[in-house]
């Protein structure tokens, strides 16, 4: 059992011709993913990485049967990406891009509301389920398989907490790396509900940032859901000025609300255990789970 993507998983890569596609694939092959070709217009029928690359994902799913899509596409053309995958039926669509306008992205949400899809990302550093299946840019050797979910804004925070967690004698179930983009697919609530529900995961990190209502939401929904896992929470961005963007897109301070300090209180108000430095997950995972 995993959440996302697993060793069944038949992955493809849209823009999997170009220098970001090429190289990140590669690393997916060699960490053992079930890579089943690429898409890149124009290129169809030929073979790349020892796969083979099609016109339309469509076709991908026609000819290798792809459920799974991860997207390497120049920003002015990802939002058409992620549409088209939608649109051939893939079940879950990656988006690595960073950049994509916003004004794309609220025509993307819109696009696949009703399509039976699930879109993680844009601006994400992918999603990992350890030995099983890496579809992203994150370094798979920090990943070992246990027993720990993650969510995260942040895709350097995401490789930190899992080093922390397989340190401390535990292992990661899937790691979720959602974005930080003011408009993404899969919310924190959203990922944090499929790691609840997940019979191997026995503890959930969350580690969220400034800006957006995401996390609070999550919160709310881990105490009314009547805590049924230990979560972890990180916010970053505690030294954030306020109205001034850090980092990420979605990462800018709007409201009291918006601040690290006020979504820690929120987090430890429903019940999560709250760090406030980074170098504190791991001990905090173990501290849980003992």
């Amino acid at each position: 059992m995993s959440v996302l993507v697993n060793k069944n998983s038949k992955i493809i890569v849209q823009g999997f011709t170009g220098s970001e596609g090429t190289f990140h694939a590669g690393q997916m092959i060699d960490y053992g993913t079930n890579v089943v070709g690429g898409v890149t217009p124009g290129k169809g029928g030929q073979e790349h990485l020892g796969k083979p690359v099609f016109n339309t994902v469509a076709e991908s799913v026609e000819k290798a049967g792809a459920d799974t899509s991860i997207i390497f596409v120049p920003p002015a053309f990802a939002a058409d990406a992620i549409m088209e995958a939608a649109d051939a039926g893939i079940k879950v669509i990656i988006c690595i891009t960073e950049g994509i306008p916003t004004a794309d992205m609220v025509k993307v949400k819109a696009y696949i509301a009703n399509k039976d899809t699930r879109l993680v990302g844009p601006n994400c550093p992918g999603v990992i389920t350890p030995d099983e299946a890496k579809v992203g840019i994150m370094p798979g050797f920090i990943f070992k398989k246990g027993k720990v979910g993650i969510v995260s804004k942040s895709g350097t925070l995401t490789y930190e907490a899992a080093d922390q967690v397989v340190k401390q004698g535990f292992g990661i179930t899937t790691a979720i790396g959602i974005g930080g983009d003011p408009i993404i697919g899969t919310t924190t609530k959203e990922a944090v509900e499929m790691l609840m529900n997940d019979p191997e995961t026995e503890a959930i990190v969350m580690i969220g940032e400034i800006g957006g209502n995401l996390e609070a939401e999550a919160a709310q929904w881990i105490k009314a859901d009547g805590n049924r896992k230990p979560v972890v929470g990180f916010i970053a961005g505690q030294t954030a000025p306020a109205g001034r963007t850090m980092g990420h897109a979605g990462a800018i301070v709007g409201g009291a609300d918006d601040t690290a300090q006020a979504k820690m209180k929120i987090l430890a108000e429903n019940g999560i255990h709250v760090v406030s430095s980074p170098a504190k997950i791991g001990e905090m995972v173990a501290s849980v789970l003992k």
